[in-house]
Order: C-alpha cells, then structure tokens, then sequence
C-alpha cells in the first residue's frame, strides 16, 4: 500500500488493516502474551518501515530480531505456513526478503559500538540518572563548568571523576567563586558513577561518537536502514541502559528539526519487551519518554512498546499511543484479569466483536488491532490476522552476523576507540609537574641542609684539629722542660762545657802554635789568643 503498511486482515482478505504512514508518528503499543506472535508482528511492521524508506531503531532483547537481515526460507519449520498465510489474507505481494540492517552493541561485541562524550550528555541528563540531589547536582554543574573553562575535555568517566578530583583539592577556592564545594558531595558523585562504570558505563562513554546521520540513512535502494542493538547483555546492566535510551531520545530530540505531520516517519522506534525498559526505571528516564513521547512527534518520529502486558505501559506513556495491535493475554490471575479489562476499555468499540472476551480466545498470530485512521480518529477494533514477516524468523549465526558488520556501510568507523588528550591526561601531568617541583624543592632544601651539616663538621674538626695541635706544642715544650731539668741532663750539660773547655785549650793552643809558633817571646800572645778562643768555643758549645 503507498500510503500505509499492511499489518494483515480477516479470513479471505476481509477488513483489511493499513497503518497509515502519516499517523504512523502518533505511536503504537504492540502486547500480547509470550508465545502469541508479536515479534511476528513487531518483524513485519518494520519490514513495512524499512520497505517504504522509512529507518528505524529496535532493541533486540531476546537476539531473535538479528533475522531481519536474512530473507525467510521456506524451509524453516517456522516459516512453513507463512505462503499459506498470506494466502489466505490476499497479500499477493508477499515474497521472502531480507532488509538492510546494522548491528549495534553498546560493549562491541555483536555489533558496531556506540560512544558518547561525558560533555555530550551534560551534568542535567548525567544528574538525573544517578539520582543525585540539588546539592550534588550543582557540584556536577560546578565541575563541568571549570572543566569548560579551563579548556579540560571530558570525554570518557576517567575524565569525569578525574575532574572531580581535582575539584576537591580546590574545594576552598571554588565555593569562593561558585558556591559550596564539599568533598561528601563530591564522594557521593564518584559512587554512582561507579556504579555506572561497574555495568560498563565506561565502553558507552568515548570517542568516536556516534553521528545521528548513520541511523537516518537509506540502502542504495531506497530501503530505510534497520538498526537493531543487541540488548540480551545490556538488559542486566538497567543503569547502563537507561543511560543510552535518554541519552539517544535527547539527541534526537535535539537536533531533529520541526517537521509537524510529514508523509511519513523521520524514524521509528520499536521497544521490545518495554516492561524490562519501565521496570525499576530512574525517574528521570520514565521523565523523558513520557517528554518524548509527548512532544518527539513534530520532529517525526513514532515510538512503538512491545510488551507482554499493556498495563507495563505507565497510563501517562499509554495514553499517547494511538495505534495499538493486541495479542492473546491470559487471565489466570487476577493481574491478568485486570490487564484484560484495561486492554478492551483502551479500544473503540465494535458492535461486532466483545474485546474482553475475544483476548483470551486469539489464535497465535491473530490480534485485536485498532489504528488511526486518515483523519486521526481510532478505526474501531478488528479480529485480524497477521501478516507474515518476509525475513528470518529467528536469530542469524555468529558467522552470518560477522560478514553482516563487515560488510554494511558503517565499516570499520566505530571500531577503534580514540583517546586523544582530555582532563585526565592533562590533570595528571599538571599532578606530575607539582609533584616534580615538589620533590625537586625538597631535594634542594635536602642538599642545602647536607651541605651546612658539612660545613658545621668541617669546621668542628677544623677547631678539633687546632687543639689537637696546641696540645701536642704544650706537650712537646712541657717534655723539652722536663727534659732540660732532669739529673741526667744536667750531668750532660756539666760534662758538654767541660770537654767544651777543654777542647777550646786544645784548639787554642794548637792554633796558637800554627799562628804565633812556639819560639820565645811569643807564648804570651798565644796564650791571650788561645783565652780568647776558649771562651768563644765554650760560649757556642754551651749554645
């Protein structure tokens, strides 16, 4: 059909069911128990999307939607009734197809992964999903805005906490400039984004980001791009989650232009299994969906929940899905019960058919289907039966998936994390470099110590030495003293002048001889010659 998707239509092609493609933004809820056929469904109206040009997003929590991207084989026990089935609604134009598909993975290993920057998400959207306080939320704020204007990029949750590290050690001069920056707060803050880190909060939160421009994109033949994210391992991880659906839905939001009510979808997001998504969600994530819900409508794009049981929906999400495809629910409890009720009283009625009753009678891949028609109004609620999907029912093989990532039109793009320079790496090496002055400063302050201790020494064995010397010089004289003194210096002394004296009368007389000779009338003079000479001999001998 131009203008709709064929969703499928009572026995022998009878009231035909078409949702239209320019109410195709107002919403929809898809729910039925397990085993009643809404991934049937869910796999056919995204054929439908994707057929008309129109790309969509869909968790695959149970990895069973994979099989969008390989066309049905009649040889499959599931699809063996499939011919047989559009047979009997009159949709000749059914044939087995696959459909242009990329795979996505929030921890890359089924599929191309998906990062953002901690500045992308910014501290409101961050604040709202840890639950933080005023307070803590305006700690968050103060350290984003110091990051900003310090020029420190905050790329991955390394930065982030490494940011609000270096906002503690400068709490007293920023509550100065911006307000109360305590270390409690800031400690609450570091605990919920490990929290956000222990369910693998650090592989969403990276470069290179994900451009929108990748999920709005078309095949070479006009085929909308069918993105399925493997969720069966992020389902465990709800934070993490929680933060990729608010994160996505805020972009889009954000940078969709107005569009109002165009001829069809920008793009659809399909929400399998929706009670896992509203189940213990943060208050800021039910928040967003019911904003987005409300109001992502004039950027044109239609949400759809795929749930077990519509009152998973909360009644300020339900109330603005217009277009609602009901499979079988059981009413074995009183819960059920109560589903069943709530479920019949959100149809326009039909004289023909008794909703409450006709739930808990659907065949497996029948459903009570009521879309909104041309003019906005809710056509009145139909018995039909579904269409069959053209592609696989079921998942792909591991091998099948690999040549599928290799061989789309994303590539290699996302698979290499870049880490380029951001707040950590400059915090720390600002940390390295006081560290250095620091320990450079006390290596000076250690050396100039060493060095007066050294001289202090020095000089104390300079004085020590002195002493020494003095002592020894008193010792040396003291020793000469007591030598001069003794008995036995004296008897030298006695015994030195007298061979003094005697050895002068020998030299003098013999030099008395040499000079004056021995003949008469000369022994006078030699004799006061040789007096003279003795008492000179004597002096220097006793000298």
């Amino acid at each position: 059909m131009a203008d709709g998707i064929f969703i499928g239509a009572g026995e022998g092609g009878a009231n035909p069911q078409c949702l239209d493609l320019k109410r195709a933004n107002r919403h929809g809820l898809i729910a039925g128990a397990t085993g009643t056929g809404k991934t049937v469904t869910l796999q056919g109206i995204i054929e439908g999307f994707s057929k008309v040009g129109v790309p969509s997003f869909v968790a695959d929590v149970k990895g069973d939607l994979s099989g969008l991207a390989m066309a049905g084989s009649p040889a499959a026990k599931t699809h063996a009734s499939f011919a047989a089935r559009a047979q009997e609604i009159g949709d000749a134009d059914w044939s087995y197809a696959d459909n242009p598909v990329q795979f996505w993975d929030l921890y890359g290993e089924q599929g191309h992964p998906i990062r953002t920057t901690v500045s992308e998400m910014g501290p409101l959207l961050l604040a709202r999903l840890m639950d933080l306080n005023d307070v803590q939320e305006g700690v968050l704020t103060i350290a984003f805005h110091v990051a900003d204007t310090e020029g420190l990029l905050l790329i991955d949750l390394d930065d982030l906490q490494a940011m609000l590290s270096h906002c503690a050690e400068r709490a007293d001069e920023l509550t100065t400039t911006y307000g109360n920056v305590s270390k409690q707060s800031i400690g609450a803050i570091q605990r919920a984004l490990l929290q956000l880190r222990s369910q693998g909060g650090d592989k969403f939160f990276g470069e290179p980001a994900l451009d929108l421009a990748d999920f709005l994109t078309s095949d070479d033949r006009g085929r909308g791009i069918v993105n399925v994210l493997a969720a069966d391992k992020l389902m465990a991880a709800p934070k993490l989650y929680a933060t990729f659906l608010l994160w996505l839905m805020s972009e889009l939001f954000e940078h969709l232009p107005e569009v109002g009510d165009p001829d069809k979808p920008t793009m659809v997001f399909f929400f399998d299994e929706a009670h896992l998504l509203f189940d213990n969600a943060p208050d800021a994530l039910l928040d967003k969906i019911e904003q987005v819900v409300r109001l992502i409508r004039s950027k044109g794009v239609g949400i759809y929940f795929i749930t077990q049981n519509p009152i998973d929906v909360p009644d300020k999400v339900a109330g603005q899905l217009g277009n609602r495809v009901q499979h079988a629910l059981r009413a074995f409890t009183p819960r059920d019960q109560a589903a069943v009720r709530a479920a019949a009283e959100t149809f326009r009625a039909n004289p023909g058919v008794d909703v409450a009753t006709a739930i808990t009678e659907l065949k497996v891949g029948e459903a009570l289907v009521s879309l909104l028609q041309p003019d906005g109004a809710p056509s009145p609620v139909t018995r039909t039966l579904i269409k069959p999907p053209a592609s696989r029912v079921g998942p792909v093989t591991p091998d099948e998936r690999r040549v599928l990532i290799q061989t789309d039109a994303i590539g290699a793009k996302y698979d290499t994390v870049v880490d380029r320079e951001s707040a950590e790496e400059i915090l720390a090496a600002k940390t390295q470099e006081a560290a250095a002055a620091v320990a450079a400063a006390r290596a000076k302050d250690d050396a100039d110590k060493a060095a007066a201790l050294q001289a202090k020494a020095d000089a104390q064995a300079a004085k020590d030495a002195a002493r020494a010397a003095a002592a020894q010089d008193k010792a040396e004289a003291q020793a000469r003293r007591e030598a001069a003194n003794s008995p036995w210096a004296k008897a030298m002394t006695s015994a030195t002048r007298a061979a003094s004296s005697s050895i002068g009368r020998q030299v003098a007389k013999e030099i008395g001889k040499q000079v004056f000779g021995t003949g008469r009338g000369r022994s006078s003079g030699g004799g006061l010659v040789g007096t003279v000479l003795r008492s000179v001999l004597g002096n220097l001998t006793r000298g």
